[in-house]
């Protein structure tokens, strides 16, 4: 890996687990995004690219063992396993599958983070150059996330700078709910704006994205969660 940043996947069923290794991953200097199960890392995979998955095994409905051998068939980004199943043969059962590591649970966090920067020290120095992100469509609208920029066709449509901040935020977990409280303390440290201010700005932003504003497909309010970029 070079410099840059290494963007992470982390997938737990647990609201509070996710919440908790993605706040001491950031610190630990990664970019992290959160998933809660299966259906929702191929939508998030459909979008963006990630230089390693930290994958709970045991979820509700399709576990992190049979995801792990579906996605190995497609792509070959590493995948961590971490699991409540430490017996030899739950092990080999993930690295049969194609996991590049297997943490059993409950563990250090210390050691995650180990075992996470040698996994990515194992990765050619090449897939650093890749591009990180892929254009996100939402009907004939397109949102390119390396150049920040969005399109209508061959038309670039002008964002203010709050804008160009919520794209940011929305399209680095897409069909991801992001809390309202967030954006708010996003925004009001970029922009100075408030709680209204907000509202305001996904109003303007469901403009230039929705054909139509007041019924929008694509930035969704989650009733008491927050607002959801939802491309194609």
């Amino acid at each position: 890996m070079t410099d840059l940043q290494a963007h992470l996947l982390v997938v737990d069923d647990d609201e509070r687990i996710r919440g908790l290794l993605q706040k001491f991953l950031i610190r630990s200097g990664f970019l992290v995004t959160t998933a809660r199960n299966a259906a929702q890392v191929r939508r998030l995979l459909g979008g963006l690219d990630f230089d390693l998955l930290v994958l709970d095994v045991m979820m509700p409905g399709e576990d992190g063992i049979t995801l792990t051998r579906d996605l190995r068939r497609t792509m070959a980004t590493p995948i961590l396993l971490l699991t409540a199943r430490g017996e030899a043969s739950n092990r080999i059962e993930g690295l049969e599958a194609g996991a590049d590591d297997y943490l059993v649970k409950p563990f250090e966090p210390k050691e995650l983070l180990l075992r996470i920067n040698a996994i990515l020290r194992r990765v050619p120095q090449v897939k650093a150059a890749e591009p990180v992100a892929r254009s996100l469509h939402m009907g004939a609208v397109r949102y390119d996330p390396d150049r920040g920029e969005l399109w209508r066709g061959a038309e670039l449509i002008r964002l203010t700078a709050t804008e160009a901040q919520l794209m940011r935020i929305f399209a680095a977990t897409p069909g991801a709910p992001v809390p309202r409280g967030r954006l708010v303390g996003d925004l009001e440290r970029e922009a100075g704006g408030g709680d209204r201010a907000v509202d305001v700005q996904i109003t303007r932003l469901r403009r230039k994205i929705e054909d139509d504003p007041k019924q929008p497909r694509y930035l969704q309010t989650v009733r008491g969660e927050g607002y959801m970029l939802q491309p194609d």
